[in-house]
């Protein structure tokens, strides 16, 4: 377990809108607004330090939920070029003026969804709202010239990915013949402005060089079918497709009844492999 980084003293409330919420007895426009684009600002230098580590040398950039900018400008000094994306107009006009006399840093005001992939290399780095996780995730997988995502993602969601908990999800077994998951780390609930209720984590999403698959199509198929539920488990999924099942899975290691979450992503690979053209 990685330790956490902010002091006991970071828990204490340093919104801007805190004296008006106490005065008015409830929620400014702008607390509502946070709520619902799910911002959470990181304000722990030494967090910002280490997603920037695990984000390693980038030169193109794309950011989404910049937020305040202080991830913005740790990647550009770094050398990169940000195109920092953020979605509250406020913010972004915010972001534009503070970082508009800084070199690599171009402030997007928009949807970080919305945007066409760069056709060069690029990677995707950001502090991103919890609320659209999964979608920035898909958006990332299906960019062709991305090299690779380093996201904070709320620490539940790291760990289901990357299979943290001894169970691996149909996303990531679905792609990790192209691309690899990992958990690069955990940061502390209090290292955030307001600070939310879960912990989260730098999940890190890394393009094979050379895929272990070749046929996507073939081997997804296989994949979903797997985790269709159909029978209880791997090998009573893929009986109804498939001959051959018993020797594929022996060959991965894979027992008899297992449950479709505890298969390795590798063995999903020697499974494809053995079952290739056995229908």
């Amino acid at each position: 377990m990685a330790k956490f980084l902010a002091q006991d003293s970071a828990y204490r409330n340093y919104s801007h809108t805190q004296n008006k919420v106490k005065a008015s007895g409830g929620r400014t426009p702008r607390d509502q607004a946070r709520r619902v684009l799910s911002q959470n600002f990181l304000v722990d230098q030494q967090a910002i330090e280490r997603i920037v580590a695990a984000a390693g040398p980038v030169d193109q950039v794309l950011e989404p939920g910049a937020g305040q900018g202080a991830l913005t400008r740790a990647l550009a000094g770094r050398g990169a070029r940000v195109s920092a994306y953020e979605i509250d107009p406020l913010v972004a006009g915010k972001l534009t003026a503070r970082t508009r006399d800084l070199p690599g840093i171009r402030v997007v005001r928009g949807d970080f969804l919305k945007a066409k992939p760069p056709r060069e290399p690029f990677a995707v780095v950001g502090n991103i709202p919890f609320s659209v996780t999964a979608r920035i995730v898909d958006w990332c997988l299906t960019a062709p010239a991305l090299t690779s995502a380093t996201l904070v993602t709320q620490l539940e969601y790291a760990r289901k990915r990357t299979g943290d908990y001894g169970r691996w999800s149909l996303v990531t077994a679905a792609s990790w013949p192209w691309q690899h998951w990992s958990l690069a780390g955990q940061i502390a609930r209090n290292s955030f402005r307001p600070v939310p209720s879960v912990d989260s984590a730098i999940l890190r999403i890394t393009r094979r060089p050379e895929p272990l698959v070749q046929d996507r199509r073939a081997y997804t198929e296989l994949v979903d079918l797997g985790f269709s539920g159909v029978g209880g488990s791997v090998d009573a999924s893929l009986r109804t497709r498939y001959r051959g099942v018993d020797a594929a899975l022996a060959r991965a290691g894979i027992s008899p009844g297992t449950l479709v979450c505890h298969v390795h992503p590798d063995q999903w690979i020697t499974v494809y492999e053995a079952l290739a053209g056995q229908r």
